[in-house]
């Protein structure tokens, strides 16, 4: 059973979470990516909350300005620094009564979420015990491939028009006609490992409907996207060694068939995270949590149990 509520942190943003499992337990924390929202991991929150898979306090909150989150109208509160503070407050706060107060046992995040979860890691190593990265490149050799490589800048894209001011208003239109293929480009809702289906979709209107500033103002803050005429972007980026290193045991999941997310991010990421184990899935893109959730399951039980 998936229990949702409202946590309020002390800095005054509120976060809508989705948990299971009982508190006092070790303490999971799930971190989703864009267009998505806390309830795509619904299924590995029950997974790991039964007592033959952990017995986990399993929680995944809706970032900052996705689904009922706070959703701040200036750009600027999407940068990475007050989104870092919204999660080391968040463990905290679902930490202060498992075994071990302020420390995760494992956390574990997708896409955007990930991309905010090596920066935790880097910035906080002692807030979790490991953590597991699904398609999420470490922001080094992101910064790396978007400077350089004209396959990535191809792949990436989609994320200068995502910066544009009028994206979310140009999103919402025609029933969110330019959100479906970020799914279905993928081979969502066709071949063996299809999952986009009317339910599906449907949860996903109810997410969409109520707001898109704030998941697109993640792209308008970040430097972290492909130069263009009038923007250096990440070749303009200069990350120190020092800030982006993660001395956490490390397990990235990687779906082959990511086509925004080449394999190329993963070249050289030992140099980054030295405690590394790298999983790569063949016939996987991009949403391999909604297309083999209990790989995903069977990936993390394993690095957990190491």
């Amino acid at each position: 059973m998936i229990d949702t509520f409202q946590q309020t942190l002390p800095h005054g943003i509120t976060l809508s979470c989705r948990a299971a499992g009982e508190r006092g337990r070790p303490v999971l924390l799930f971190l989703h990516g864009f267009p998505e929202a806390a309830f795509v991991w619904d299924e590995l929150l029950a997974h790991f909350a039964q007592p033959e898979h952990g017995g986990y306090r399993c929680v995944a909150p809706n970032l900052r300005g996705f689904e009922q989150s706070s959703a701040p109208a200036d750009v600027a509160a999407y940068r990475a620094k007050p989104l870092v503070q919204d999660l080391t407050a968040l463990i905290e706060v679902i930490t202060q009564d498992s075994p071990t107060p302020g420390q995760l046992a494992c956390l574990v995040a997708h896409d955007w979420g990930g991309a905010l979860a090596w920066s935790v890691a880097a910035q906080r190593p002692a807030s979790m015990r490991r953590l597991a990265i699904v398609n999420a490149p470490h922001p080094a050799t992101f910064q790396r491939e978007l400077a350089n490589s004209p396959e990535q800048q191809a792949s990436s894209a989609y994320m200068n028009f995502l910066a544009r001011p009028d994206a979310a208003a140009l999103l919402a239109e025609n029933d969110f006609a330019r959100l479906w293929p970020f799914f279905t480009n993928m081979a969502a809702d066709s071949g063996p490992l299809a999952w986009l289906d009317d339910a599906t979709r449907d949860r996903y209107r109810a997410v969409w409907r109520q707001g898109l500033h704030g998941p697109c103002a993640y792209y308008a803050a970040s430097p972290l996207r492909p130069p263009a005429a009038s923007d250096p972007g990440a070749a303009a980026v200069q990350l120190p060694r020092e800030r982006v290193t993660v001395n956490v045991p490390t397990l990235v999941v990687w779906g082959l068939g990511d086509t925004a997310l080449p394999e190329a991010l993963l070249d050289g990421l030992q140099g980054f995270v030295p405690d590394l184990r790298i999983e790569r899935v063949p016939g996987a893109t991009h949403w391999i949590v909604h297309e083999q959730p209990r790989q995903v399951a069977a990936l993390i039980a394993a690095f957990l149990g190491d």
